[in-house]
């Protein structure tokens, strides 16, 4: 099954064009090396509305995995687990749990991390961290279940 994807960066400053933005194209080469098709991009603020409508249109648009980078910290202006959470049908808890317990052993901040999965209506959501280089350290860590996540999400027989 092809994968299709969208990817989301989540971030007041680079939406607003006062720095590029790093993270979403680091996670578009990580997507194509895995072979996955990048349908949509999109930079949006840190609102829980502006996250929950492109997420809902990516997933409308085919996107099957919607990867977002940032947002999943404790700042005050953090509130991508709180935008995913209040329109996905079921989280996916072992997806944080493997980040976190991995990104601990390259760094103790990894501990504030409140990355997470979903699935959004036929979509399979992952919030992965801000910075360029976690969130592609992160999506290495939880890409062999992604494939079988997204064919559950998207409602495909498995062997499972």
């Amino acid at each position: 099954m092809q994968i299709v994807c969208g990817i989301i960066t989540i971030s007041d400053r680079a939406s607003a064009g006062a720095y590029d933005d790093l993270g979403g194209p680091a996670l578009k080469k990580a997507a194509e090396e895995a072979g996955w098709q990048v349908l949509a991009e999109a930079i949006v603020p840190d609102s829980i509305s502006r996250i929950q409508e492109t997420i809902r249109s990516f997933s409308q648009q085919g996107c099957g995995l919607i990867l977002t980078t940032g947002g999943t910290g404790v700042a005050e202006r953090d509130v991508t687990p709180e935008a995913i959470r209040a329109i996905m049908r079921m989280e996916i808890p072992g997806f944080g749990e493997v980040m976190r317990a991995e990104s601990m052993k390259i760094t103790p901040n990894a501990i504030l991390s409140r990355s997470l999965a979903a699935i959004v209506d036929l979509a399979l959501v992952i919030a992965l961290p801000g910075k360029p280089s976690g969130a592609v350290e992160c999506l290495g860590f939880i890409r062999g279940a992604i494939p079988h996540a997204v064919a559950l999400a998207r409602r495909a027989p498995t062997s499972c």
